[in-house]
């Protein structure tokens, strides 16, 4: 069924107010052609339970809005928004816009910054190594388990958003899987967000062993500019002992001694309060996740920072 409803007209007033009001199928349905991009991706679910879709010529017009490259720019969107959107549709959203979800998806990550480093003077490609954790409680939720608000998005979507958009915005990046060892794993960097997610969600699940990467580094003899480690908190559990440093950061004081400049970041996506590493000059822990994760690490990565630079950074913070 196509419906012809260009003639409708709405009033210039924001999209709350209108939806507030005893709208018919017809309204909705011009609302969703004529809503703006954001407002578009944030209320499918609002317009699949009011039949909007239910009318083939609207989807169609929905799915080119979504995908538009234009539009997905002038939003300024990053693609952990969009993934969040992917997951979170409900049933009832056809498979045509959930494809353009993805299809945005994989346009906006050309929004999250590349990773630097400043050399002679000279701002250069970091080379860089994404540890990712694939152990068995990756499969949880990332938000974890909220009565009434637990998300669908499991931490290791995010680790898998994460490693393929540092694979795509930085050639000389190489992901390294791993649970209780090192989990081999190729990752193409033109592969969907999505496909990658899978690939990782289906290797063979264990314990955590932070530590595993590093030492599979240290045994080639590898050096670089920095190092991520993107988990959640089961990874960091050992922190501390009374005995002295974690193995993690014994491994890491080796590769240091290959790469004197060197960071590291630690990304615990679901953070309590213990961290593997003490954060310091050289060393970024970063609790939880949203798109502003990629700019404070390529800050990071760019530096040096003092904590000024970081106050700096929270008060240019929004709060809406």
């Amino acid at each position: 069924m196509e419906m012809e409803l260009d003639n409708i007209n709405l009033p210039d007033v924001p999209m709350e107010m209108l939806t507030s009001l005893p709208l018919d199928v017809e309204h909705w349905i011009a609302l969703a052609r004529k809503s703006p991009w954001q407002a578009t991706r944030m209320n499918l679910n609002t317009f699949a339970r009011h039949a909007v879709f239910d009318d083939a010529k609207t989807v169609r017009l929905v799915a080119e809005k979504l995908r538009d490259r234009e539009q997905i720019a002038k939003s300024r969107v990053l693609p952990y928004q969009l993934m969040i959107a992917y997951r979170n549709t409900d049933a009832a959203v056809p498979a045509a816009l959930r494809e353009a979800l993805q299809d945005a998806m994989e346009i906006a990550i050309e929004n999250v910054p590349a990773f630097t480093m400043m050399r002679s003077g000279n701002e250069q490609p970091a080379k860089v190594f994404v540890f990712v954790d694939v152990s068995s409680s990756m499969a949880s939720p990332v938000t974890g388990h909220r009565q009434g608000a637990t998300t669908t998005v499991r931490c290791v979507d995010v680790a898998a958003l994460f490693a393929a958009a540092i694979l795509r915005r930085n050639s000389l990046a190489r992901v390294i899987a791993f649970s209780d060892h090192v989990v081999p794993v190729e990752l193409n960097p033109r592969d969907t967000v999505m496909t990658n997610a899978e690939k990782l969600a289906n290797l063979p699940p264990g314990g955590t062993n932070c530590s595993a990467p590093l030492v599979l580094l240290n045994r080639e003899k590898e050096s670089g500019d920095v190092c991520v480690f993107i988990s959640d908190n089961q990874s960091w559990v050992d922190t501390s002992t009374k005995h002295g440093p974690t193995e993690t950061m014994k491994q890491w004081q080796l590769f240091k001694q290959r790469s004197p400049h060197a960071k590291l970041v630690a990304i615990d996506l679901q953070p309590y309060a213990t961290v593997q590493a003490k954060s310091d000059s050289d060393v970024l822990n970063v609790g939880g996740f949203s798109d502003a994760v990629f700019e404070v690490v390529a800050n990071f990565v760019k530096g040096p920072q003092g904590p000024d630079h970081w106050v700096e950074m929270i008060e240019k913070v929004a709060i809406n």
